[in-house]
């Protein structure tokens, strides 16, 4: 069955969050919360993401912070000028 979830981008921050926290995507994540909710049986401990990913090349096309929208643009400060005499 698949569900769609339209979250307040705070929620989905918070969620992020706390997936990352644990290791593991936001989708594992959010299936565990809703498995617990429904009374399942839940695993003790979701693999983390670093074992879920053979390669640099799959974690960075299915990173779990795909979609997240983050702002990750670098300072654009420069050093200050040092006088070395």
């Amino acid at each position: 069955m698949n569900v769609t979830l339209n979250l307040d981008p705070e929620v989905e921050k918070g969620l992020m969050a706390r997936a990352h926290a644990r290791g593991v995507s936001l989708d594992d994540y959010l299936q565990e919360l809703v498995a617990k909710e429904a009374g399942l049986p839940v695993a003790a401990e979701a693999r983390p993401i670093h074992k879920r990913f053979d390669n640099l090349s799959d974690l960075l096309l299915n990173s779990p912070f795909a979609g997240a929208n983050l702002d990750l643009e670098r300072s654009k400060d420069y050093p200050r000028p040092v006088d070395l005499a």
